[in-house]
C-alpha cells in the first residue's frame, strides 16, 4: 500500500488488558508510536494496570467510565470480554468517542444495529476488527480466484482444526464463549468476501465435542449465495488431522491454502476445453474420457501482490480519511448470521 503520512498519533484508551488487549492489540502496535499512543487502560485487575503504567506512562483506570472520562482519548480501543463489546461500545459512542471493537462487535444482531446508529447519530466512527481479512493467504487466495485460473469457482471450505479440551470464559455462553463468537466472525467475514453476492440460504449445525463450559466447540455452516456459489465453513475444537484453513474449487481447478502455502491444481490456461454432450448411446466396457486433461500442478510461497495492515488501514481512516476497507454493515452481516445460526439450533443467550 501507498506510504502514510504522518501527523500526530491517535490516542488510545484501551479497555481490557488480556490475550486480546495486552497479547494482541500492544503487541501489534510495538513499534508504532509516531502513529498510535495508549494514553491510558482499563482493566479489574492492578497488577495488569500497573504493567501497562510501567510500560507506557499512560492514565490506567479500573472502571471503563473513568477512561471514556478521560479527555486525552480519542479511540477507545475495546478488548473486554465478548458479553460487553455492546455495553462498553454504546458508553464510549455517546460520550461522542470514536470506537475500535475486537471481534464479535456484539453478541446479537440487534446490539450491532444499535451500535451503528447511534454512532451516525452522534457522528462517530466505529471500527470492527475482522483482521483476519487480510491474512495474507486469504488475500493471495482471492486474487487466484480473482484471476480466473480456477475457472468459475463454485464451493468454498474454510476449516479452524484443532482439539483443545478447553476451560477458560470463552467456553461459557454467559460471557459469549464458544466458537459461533470466538472464530466465527472472523471466518464468517472471509466467507462472505469470497461468495461475492448476497446470502440466500444457510444450513448450520452448533455442537460440544471437547471443551468445558456450555457453550460449541463444534460449527458447521453452509452458505448458499444468490450466485449459487456455497461456503462450507467448519470450526471444531475436536479435530486432532487438521484439513487445509482454504480450499476453493473451479471449474477449471482446485487450490489450498495453509500457513505460507498454496497448492493448486489447474487445467493448463492455454487448453480450450471443447463442449461436450450426454450421449445416451450404450459406452465402452472401458471407463475413459475421450480427450485426456492437461494439468498444471505446483505449490508456491504465500505471496499477495496487494497486502493490507490493520493498523495502517485504521491510521488512514482516522488521520487521512480514506475508507476503512472493513465496513461496519458488513461487520452487522457477520452477526445477522450468527443469529440465525442460533435460531436454527434453539441456542438461545441469556
Amino acid at each position: 500500500m501507498n506510504a502514510i503520512e504522518k501527523r500526530d498519533p491517535i490516542r488510545i484508551g484501551l479497555v481490557g488488558l488480556g490475550r486480546a488487549g495486552w497479547g494482541m492489540h500492544c503487541n501489534e502496535l510495538k513499534g508504532r508510536e509516531t502513529e498510535f499512543r495508549i494514553v491510558a487502560v482499563c482493566d479489574p485487575i492492578q497488577t495488569r494496570r500497573q504493567e501497562a503504567v510501567e510500560r507506557y506512562g499512560c492514565s490506567a483506570y479500573e472502571s471503563i467510565e473513568a477512561l471514556i472520562r478521560d479527555e486525552h482519548v480519542e479511540l477507545v480501543d475495546i478488548a473486554s470480554r465478548s458479553n460487553d463489546h455492546y455495553a462498553h461500545a454504546i458508553m464510549a459512542i455517546e460520550a461522542g468517542k470514536d470506537v475500535l471493537l475486537e471481534k464479535p462487535i456484539a453478541m446479537r444482531y440487534e446490539e450491532g444495529q444499535h451500535i451503528a446508529e447511534l454512532a451516525a447519530r452522534r457522528n462517530v466512527q466505529v471500527y470492527a476488527r475482522h483482521n483476519r481479512r487480510f491474512d495474507r493467504n486469504f488475500l493471495h487466495a482471492r486474487e487466484v480466484m480473482t484471476s480466473g485460473v480456477l475457472g468459475d469457482v463454485f464451493r468454498i471450505k474454510l476449516c479452524v482444526h484443532a482439539f483443545s479440551r478447553r476451560d477458560d470464559w470463552q467456553t461459557i455462553k454467559d460471557f459469549g464463549g464458544g466458537q459461533l463468537l470466538n472464530w466465527g466472525p472472523h471466518v464468517i467475514d472471509q466467507a462472505l468476501q469470497l461468495l461475492e453476492s448476497p446470502v440466500s440460504r444457510i444450513w448450520s449445525h452448533l455442537g460440544q465435542v471437547a471443551a468445558a463450559g456450555d457453550a460449541e466447540d463444534d460449527v458447521k455452516i453452509l452458505l448458499q449465495g444468490e450466485n449459487k456459489r456455497v461456503a462450507d465453513i467448519e470450526i471444531s475444537g475436536g479435530v486432532c488431522l487438521p484439513s487445509p484453513y482454504l480450499t476453493l474449487y473451479g471449474t477449471r481447478g482446485s487450490l489450498t491454502a495453509s500457513g505460507d502455502t498454496i497448492t493448486m491444481k489447474h487445467i493448463d490456461p492455454q487448453v480450450i476445453l471443447e463442449p461436450i454432450s450426454a450421449n445416451s448411446g450404450t459406452p465402452g466396457q472401458i471407463f475413459s474420457q475421450t480427450k485426456p486433461i492437461v494439468w498444471e500442478q505446483h505449490t508456491i510461497h504465500v505471496n499477495p501482490a496487494t497486502t493490507y495492515d490493520f493498523w495502517d488501514e485504521l491510521y488512514r481512516s482516522m488521520r487521512g480519511g480514506a475508507p476503512f476497507p472493513i465496513k461496519l454493515e458488513e461487520a452487522l452481516e457477520v452477526l445477522r448470521i450468527t443469529d440465525e445460526v442460533r435460531k436454527e439450533n434453539g441456542y438461545e443467550l441469556k
